[in-house]
């Protein structure tokens, strides 16, 4: 598993619950390091182990710990590049949905080497979707359903989200829309997007 998903989980906990927070995870789990590297590639068996340290210092489930994580990927000030990549993928809520196919093909634009899981959004009725997660053993649907709850309050979206399980190494989650513009979302412009990079932002 790619380094960057472990290191965006070490960012996620030194960020929300502090450095010392962390450093009890590492020893929780019996790591022999005290920080992921990005780049590097790990056993998918450690996340399971990490997770399982985190809950246990935190006395928080692993479904909520992953849901705050997604939360945190579009909500932190520190991840507002994830921000700005899920943004592109259109100007309402259930545009970006409709993206959500491609997410994976977008991801390795910047990454070419960062393996995703499998999305597939099917469009049920009016307002109403499910959103099947593919891979990584299960370890990607609450995320996903922490991600889009704050990408729906990003667009000012009132939806409802439920995570209904997991056959297989395939995750579901139902999704509906009550008003696309429900409220204001927050600001986001392009432009300023582009400018920041060029300018060495993340």
């Amino acid at each position: 598993m790619h380094g960057l998903i472990f290191r965006s989980f070490q960012n996620f906990l030194t960020d929300t619950y502090g450095a010392d927070c962390w450093l009890g995870v590492v020893d929780a789990a019996a790591l022999d390091f005290a920080e992921f590297e990005a780049m590097l590639g790990y056993d998918a068996a450690l996340a399971h182990r990490v997770l399982a340290a985190a809950e246990k210092v935190l006395g928080k489930s692993r479904d909520t710990l992953l849901e705050d994580m997604g939360t945190y990927l579009v909500s932190h000030p520190n991840t507002q590049s994830v921000r700005r990549l899920l943004r592109f993928g259109g100007a309402d809520f259930i545009d970006f949905l409709h993206s959500l196919d491609d997410l994976q093909d977008r991801v390795r634009l910047a990454l070419s080497d960062l393996d995703m899981p499998a999305l597939a959004l099917t469009d049920d009725g009016p307002q109403q979707f499910t959103l099947n997660c593919r891979g990584f053993g299960g370890l990607f649907g609450h995320v996903f359903v922490g991600l889009l709850r704050a990408m729906a309050d990003d667009y000012g979206a009132l939806v409802c989200l439920e995570h209904k399980g997991r056959t297989g190494d395939c995750e579901t989650i139902a999704i509906t829309v009550f008003h696309a513009s429900y409220a204001e979302g927050r600001s986001f412009d392009l432009a300023a997007g582009v400018a920041d990079r060029r300018k060495g932002a993340p």
